[in-house]
């Protein structure tokens, strides 16, 4: 619903009447019957009235209003039918007239409207009331010609008997009188015109399926500039050149310089395509069409296509301007390679889309801004310089990044001083735009649900936990002895992380379940990683067994606590082998491509490119390193197993143990490692 509204208004004067000591009574009702249509009445106790409509009406409104109106023309006649009717059976009859008149009964005749008669008897008597009973006469003839034919003589209706007053016919009479004859007709010409609006909007809601559904926004009014996007500066310096571009394109031209035609934005869910795509039409100050790429399918053929045509078309007519593609891979996927053969909808609309792109001349200044999490399965032909022939990249953000996007969430929110944004930043490692937006969020909720005025650290720092583990979930009841293999469970995993210097520091132990999970250890890196290293892959498998391994040594059995762990394991140390050439048996080498279907975006099988004896070696492989990992994590447990026993009773206490608390039961008997590789010194 719009701003504008349709508004009735009816407002008084400041009369005050007398009687109420100079106070003055006020009343308003406010009633809503449609969307954006409201009925104001504010009556003050007055004499004059003043009246005020609005009427801004929309289609909507506008069907609203005729049904309205029909509606009471069907009321009226309604109405004025029964009235008619019951007025009729009341009314007495000529007949009855003239032989009252002659018993004398009778005191005045009032002739109202030529044809109304009003007849006012002397005493009130058979029924009648002293204010007169209604009739009616012919009208051929006066009502003394029809008197004197009943057989009334001419005394009976002198003065001194029966007084015959003629008023001349109000000047509304002939208008209600006609509103009889009319109103029908207006009725049945309202429900015709009805029926008429309602089949001419069905044909045009059919032929509008060939139309663009793309949302258009004025750029005199920008709501995202550059200032609202953070964490990408490369990108918005790429995007800088377009921004220039739509301000000064004649800078360009004049050198012979081609823009890009299209600008692909690519990078994982989150990160901010979409965003930083209104970021450019806010700053260019030009008009942004934005759609999304399954909004260009139907299931009616060449819908894609002619929409298509009409979004460029659009486009033209309001260059310069942006148009943005959101999640063009719905349509963009490579042709020849779907279910349904190499001739469906979604290549013909990719086909018009190309088209259209190597349409554009060099003066149009209208630039395609598209975006996917998918770049690996578009078209070639789409990708080729001239038409998507800039592709900028949205990583996840560093952590400068971070505390940066952290600083626009936060704007308009009260924070507590103490809040420090670098440290959440930098406990947030692998957190995109999407990701500490909420982080901020929960924050809020956090701080809310605690009665608080602003939002302080430990709600922040609660809302990562909430964010990354999910709440907790306190109100379980679980027994005593399960809670006792959760917590030895929760303390291998620790003990063994902060035994191996490559591994990653602990921050947070609980016996607490959050999700699925009984319980958790959860440690993270101390710094942005892009590479990870041998021996921190390994260190990682070591600590996914630590759980499974200490149940083993305090409990002699073992519980499926461990299934998650194992199969993590599992995947890592196949990857170590097929995919990361990190296993000396295996070699260099990649076994196995992965297959999958292009218009349905996920791996079904993986191609065997290696015989049965290969498969063998590889299993062997991968048996070798988890019963590796599994020896170093027993190794680690048996020699430090009082502090095990230490982690897992102080768990059992206070159920939850930081940082700060773990290590000051268990310190690390090494410095941690970055599990960067070094440089080896060559000898001499």
């Amino acid at each position: 619903m719009g701003k504008s509204k349709s508004i009735f208004r009816v407002q008084t004067s400041n009369y005050v009447p007398h009687g109420f000591g100079g106070k003055r009574g006020i009343l308003e009702k406010y009633i809503r019957f449609s969307n954006g249509l409201f009925l104001r009445c504010s009556y003050w106790y007055n004499l004059r009235w003043n009246y005020d409509l609005e009427a801004e009406l929309n289609p909507r409104n506008q069907s609203f209003v005729v049904t309205l109106l029909l509606i009471i023309a069907a009321v009226a006649m309604v109405v004025m039918a029964v009235q008619r009717e019951s007025d009729t059976q009341d009314s007495l009859t000529i007949n009855e007239i003239a032989r009252d008149i002659k018993a004398g009964k009778v005191a005045r005749v009032v002739i109202e409207d030529n044809n109304n008669l009003r007849v006012i008897y002397k005493d009130g008597k058979d029924g009648n009331t002293t204010d007169g009973a209604e009739s009616y006469k012919e009208t051929d003839s006066t009502l003394v010609n029809q008197l004197l034919a009943l057989g009334v003589t001419p005394e009976q209706l002198s003065v001194d008997n029966v007084e015959i007053e003629v008023k001349p016919p109000s000047q509304w009479a002939g208008v209600l009188g006609g509103a009889l004859y009319i109103l029908p007709v207006l009725f049945m010409a309202g429900v015709l015109w009805f029926i008429f609006r309602q089949a001419q909007g069905s044909n045009n809601a059919a032929m509008s399926f060939g139309k663009s559904r793309a949302r258009m926004f004025s750029g005199e009014h920008p709501t995202v500039t550059f200032q609202d996007v953070a964490g990408v500066e490369e990108s918005k310096q790429e995007l800088a050149e377009v921004v220039e571009f739509l301000k000064e394109p004649q800078k360009f031209i004049q050198l012979g310089a081609r823009i890009p035609k299209g600008v692909l934005l690519v990078g994982p869910p989150g990160t901010g395509k979409t965003l930083l795509a209104k970021a450019v039409s806010g700053e260019a100050g030009v008009p942004f069409f934005s759609i999304s790429g399954s909004e260009f399918v139907e299931m009616f053929v060449g819908v894609g296509a002619s929409r298509v045509r009409d979004l460029f078309d659009q486009a033209k007519r309001h260059s310069p301007c942006i148009v943005f593609v959101d999640e063009i891979d719905a349509v963009g996927r490579q042709r020849g390679a779907g279910l349904g053969g190499s001739h469906d909808e979604r290549e013909q609309t990719l086909n018009q889309m190309l088209v259209e792109m190597d349409g554009f001349d060099t003066d149009t200044n209208v630039i395609i801004i598209a975006a996917t999490n998918r770049p690996d399965i578009l078209d070639p032909a789409l990708l080729r310089p001239g038409r998507f022939d800039r592709r900028v990249t949205l990583d996840r953000p560093d952590m400068k990044g971070r505390e940066a996007i952290l600083k626009v969430h936060v704007k308009g929110k009260p924070l507590e001083p103490s809040v420090d944004l670098a440290s959440l930043a930098r406990g947030t490692p692998g957190f995109v735009g999407a990701d500490l937006e909420n982080l901020v969020n929960e924050g809020a909720i956090l701080a809310a649900r605690r009665n608080k005025k602003s939002i302080g650290q430990p709600e922040l720092e609660e809302a990562i936990e909430r964010v990354v583990m999910g709440p907790e979930r306190k109100s379980r009841l679980i027994s005593d002895e399960e809670k006792r293999i959760i917590a030895y469970h929760e303390a291998g995993h620790a003990v063994v992380m902060n035994a191996i210097p490559e591994a990653d520091p602990v921050q947070k132990i609980t016996i607490v379940g959050r999700g699925q999970a009984g319980g958790l250890t959860w440690y993270r890196p101390e710094d942005d990683r892009i590479l990870t290293s041998r021996k921190k892959m390994i260190a990682s498998l070591a600590g996914l067994l630590g759980g499974r391994v200490a149940e083993e040594l305090v409990f002699d059995d073992i519980t499926s606590g461990a299934a998650n762990d194992i199969e993590r394991v599992t995947q890592v140390a196949r990857m170590m082998v097929t995919r990361m050439g990190m296993s000396s048996e295996m070699g260099l080498m990649t076994y196995g491509q992965k297959e999958e279907l292009i218009f349905l975006g996920r791996e079904i099988s993986e191609q065997r490119d290696y015989s049965e004896a290969i498969a063998e070696k590889i299993d062997s492989e991968v048996r070798r390193m988890v019963d590796d990992a599994y020896k170093l994590t027993k190794r680690l447990l048996t020699k430090y197993r009082d502090r095990l026993d230490a982690v897992a009773q102080k768990l059992l206490e206070v159920e939850t143990l930081t940082r700060e608390e773990f290590e000051a039961i268990f310190p690390p008997p090494s410095p941690k490692k970055s599990g960067t590789p070094q440089v080896i010194a060559m000898g001499t």
